[in-house]
């Protein structure tokens, strides 16, 4: 008799599909950086947010779930955007950021420590897309700026954000960061008396889509509705190209409530 039995072809797929996702998961253990991240947010929440920068409201943060994979996906004014939400957001994130940041002087350590993903801006970063997804495999969190650079408002996104979500199937979460330019400062300085940044948390949702490999026009349309979602819980004038879109009906995206 023969060791084992041949698959059927849907066996073998089956096979092949649960591979690929063990390999997905092995190749981030979140358990590696949670002591080193919850004292870097320590460090972040009671130094760099106590005495170079200020979040004076952070608000939504009943919208975020416990546990699961999710994409943040924030609006990009200012420096401290990403640390604001890694610092206030309650569960711990894996950014993905600019190769560039691993380079800066002094904070360039923190980027490394933090287990960062490096994105290289020029084209479609097909490495960096594929470690987010085996961060989002694993049950976890990412954090993405779409736009791929800072602007005082919103620019035409790119499309990783709803491949990400159309891959693996995780929800996302809009994340709305406004007031941020001008820090990191020091305690009394002018800005340091005026208004801090301010976050907020929007409603996760999920595509109405029925494919892992959505083709060029779907990911356009999802990655427009996705931006409208966070371009809602901005102020008008930091909507950007979004701004005439803003009441535009959102038929690829379905809340959901944690």
């Amino acid at each position: 008799m023969p060791d084992k039995l041949p698959m059927s072809r849907d066996q073998e797929t089956g096979y092949l599909a649960a591979t690929e996702k063990t390999r997905a998961i092995e190749g981030y253990r979140h358990e590696k950086f949670i002591l080193r991240r919850k004292i870097l947010r320590f460090l972040m929440r009671y130094i760099g947010f106590t005495m170079l920068a200020r979040v004076d409201t952070v608000e939504g943060l009943e919208w975020v779930p416990r546990s699961g994979p999710m994409i943040v996906m924030i609006n990009h004014i200012a420096f401290i955007d990403s640390l604001s939400v890694m610092t206030w957001y309650p569960r711990l994130i894996t950014p993905m950021a600019k190769k560039e940041v691993f380079d800066y002087p002094l904070v360039g350590i923190f980027p490394y420590l933090w287990h960062v993903i490096p994105v290289e801006r020029a084209g479609v970063d097909r490495q960096a897309l594929r470690k987010a997804e085996q961060v989002l495999q694993a049950g976890e969190t990412i954090l993405i700026a779409p736009e791929g650079t800072r602007s005082p408002a919103l620019q035409q996104a790119r499309e990783g954000v709803a491949f990400l979500a159309a891959r693996t199937g995780a929800p996302i979460q809009p994340v709305a960061i406004d007031n941020s330019q001008g820090f990191p400062t020091f305690p009394f300085s002018r800005r340091w008396w005026q208004p801090g940044a301010r976050v907020r948390i929007g409603q996760p949702f999920r595509f109405r889509i029925n494919t892992e490999r959505p083709h060029r026009e779907q990911l356009r349309q999802m990655t427009e509705e996705a931006m409208i979602v966070l371009a809602r819980l901005l102020p008008e004038h930091r909507r950007g190209y979004y701004a005439g879109l803003i009441d535009r009906p959102l038929t690829l995206v379905e809340f959901i409530t944690p």
